[in-house]
C-alpha cells in the first residue's frame, strides 16, 4: 500500500491570491446583505440630498434587486470557486490546507460579512456601493442574458413574483412583530387590513340587497320626507316600480335644502317636490371589483356611495368608503348606530359561541384569532351551508376545521344564529 505524501503549505503567490479572493467574496456577500437588508426609503432620503453619489448608487443597486443579487451573488461563487480550485489542485498533499481553505471561505467570506453587513445595513450600503458599482453592471449582464434567452425560448417570468415576494415579507415581519410582543394586535390587523385591500373584492364587504333602504319614487313627498328624517343613513338610493330599477340617490342635506326652498322660499309647498331634481346619479361597480381600486375610484369621484352589480347588472347590494375603511381599522360608528353595550365575544357554560349568521368569517377570524377559511363563503353561515351541501335545520351539528357548529336559529332560509366551539 502506498503511503499518502506528507502535507506541504502552500507558498506565499497563492496565499495572497486565496487572501484576495476571499476578500472579494466577503465584499459581494457583505453588499447582497447590506442592500437586500437596507431599507429602501432610508436610501431614497439620503439619495435626494445635494451631492449623496454614494446614496443614488445605493439606491440604483436597491431597485433592481433580483439583477443586484444575481450579479452579488455570481461574483461571490466565482471568487470562492477560484479559491477552492487552487487549494485542492494539489490533493491530497495539501489536504490540511484544503479544509482550513473551506473553512475561511465559508466563514470569511460568507457568514461573518453578512452578520456585519446586516447589523449596519445602510452605512454599509453606502460604503461598498462606490466600490461594488462597477462590478454590479459588469456581472449583472450575464443574469440580464440569461433572462433574455429564456424568454426567447418561451419561458416566461411572473411580473408579479416580486410584488408578491414583498407582501410577503411585510407579513412575515408583522406576524414576527406580533409574536414577540412588538406589535399590538389592533395595530397588527390594521396594517394586515390595509395589504388585504388588494386580494379582497368588494362582494365580500358590500351590504346585501336584503338589507338596503331604498325610496319609491311614487310616493308622497310627506312620506319620503319622514322616510328620511327617520332614516340612520344620510344616503339613500330611489327606485321607480321595481327595486332593480334604481334611478337615483338622495342626500338627506339635498332633500332638506330643497325643502327648506319650496316652503320658507315661498315657492311652493311640499307637495310640488321633484324628488329626481335633487337625486344624484346612480354609481353602478360590478361586484369583482378589488377593494383597493374601489377605493381609489371613491377619492376621485369624491363619493362615498356605490351600488354593486353582478355580471348581468342585476343590484347586489350596496357599498360605501366607510365599509372599506372599517377592513382596515375596524368597526366604525357614530351617534346614528346602534351599539351594544357589550361586544365581546365569550363562551357559555358549554364552551360555545353565540355568533350572528350573517358576521363575515374575516371578522370572526380577527376577533377570536381563528383560522376558518373564506375562500367559498363570506359569512359564517356560508360557510355551514357550503360544508353541509345543504340548509340545515335548527338544532343541526356539524363539526368541520376543528370547529363544532350548531345552528341555533333558523329564518327561512336563513341561518340567523349559530353556536361554535372549538374542538
Amino acid at each position: 500500500m502506498t503511503p499518502l505524501p506528507a502535507p506541504s503549505a502552500p507558498d506565499l503567490t497563492t496565499l495572497v491570491t486565496l487572501v484576495v479572493l476571499i476578500g472579494l467574496a466577503a465584499l459581494c456577500a457583505a453588499t447582497d446583505a447590506a442592500i437586500g437588508t437596507a431599507a429602501r426609503a432610508r436610501l431614497k432620503a439620503l439619495a435626494e440630498r445635494p451631492g449623496a453619489r454614494a446614496a443614488t448608487w445605493a439606491l440604483a443597486m436597491a431597485d433592481t434587486p433580483e439583477r443586484t443579487a444575481a450579479a452579488l451573488r455570481l461574483g461571490q461563487i466565482f471568487a470562492l470557486g477560484v479559491a477552492l480550485a487552487m487549494i485542492l489542485a494539489d490533493w491530497p498533499e495539501q489536504m490540511g490546507w484544503a479544509f482550513g481553505v473551506m473553512a475561511a471561505c465559508a466563514f470569511l467570506g460568507d457568514l461573518l460579512p453578512r452578520y456585519l453587513a446586516s447589523a449596519a445595513a445602510e452605512g454599509v450600503a453606502l460604503r461598498l456601493a462606490p466600490v461594488m458599482r462597477g462590478p454590479v453592471l459588469v456581472l449583472g449582464t450575464l443574469p440580464w442574458l440569461v433572462a433574455r434567452l429564456l424568454r426567447a425560448a418561451g419561458v416566461e417570468t411572473d411580473p408579479e413574483a416580486r410584488m408578491q415576494a414583498m407582501r410577503d415579507e411585510i407579513l412575515g415581519a408583522i406576524a414576527l412583530g406580533h409574536s414577540e410582543g412588538a406589535v399590538e394586535k389592533e395595530d397588527r390587523d390594521r396594517l394586515i387590513g390595509a395589504l388585504d385591500l388588494a386580494e379582497r373584492t368588494v362582494e365580500e364587504v358590500m351590504k346585501h340587497r336584503r338589507h338596503i333602504e331604498m325610496i319609491d319614487a311614487d310616493h308622497p313627498a310627506e312620506a319620503i320626507l319622514s322616510q328620511v328624517l327617520g332614516s340612520p343613513h344620510t344616503r339613500l338610493p330611489v327606485y321607480r316600480d321595481d327595486v332593480e330599477n334604481i334611478i337615483g340617490v338622495i342626500h338627506a342635506k339635498d332633500l332638506l335644502r330643497e325643502v327648506e326652498r319650496l316652503l320658507r322660499g315661498g315657492e311652493g309647498q311640499l307637495s310640488d317636490l321633484d324628488l329626481m331634481k335633487v337625486a344624484m346619479k346612480p354609481y353602478f361597480v360590478p361586484e369583482t371589483t378589488a377593494l383597493d381600486e374601489q377605493m381609489r375610484e371613491f377619492l376621485k369621484r369624491r363619493t362615498h356611495f356605490a351600488l354593486v352589480v353582478d355580471e348581468y347588472g342585476a343590484l347586489q347590494g350596496l357599498i360605501t368608503l366607510e365599509d372599506i375603511l372599517e377592513e382596515i381599522v375596524g368597526e366604525i360608528t357614530d351617534e346614528f348606530d346602534v351599539v351594544r353595550k357589550d361586544t365581546t365575544l365569550r363562551p357559555d357554560a358549554n364552551g360555545d359561541y353565540i355568533i350572528d349568521g350573517a358576521m363575515t368569517i374575516r371578522d370572526l377570524n380577527r376577533a377570536m384569532e381563528w383560522q376558518l377559511p373564506d375562500d367559498e363563503a363570506n359569512t359564517i353561515a356560508g360557510l355551514v351551508i357550503h360544508e353541509a351541501q345543504m340548509i340545515p335545520n335548527e338544532g343541526q351539528v356539524f363539526s368541520f376545521h376543528g370547529f363544532r357548529f350548531e345552528v341555533a336559529a333558523r329564518r327561512e332560509n336563513r341561518l340567523t344564529q349559530l353556536k361554535i366551539r372549538p374542538l
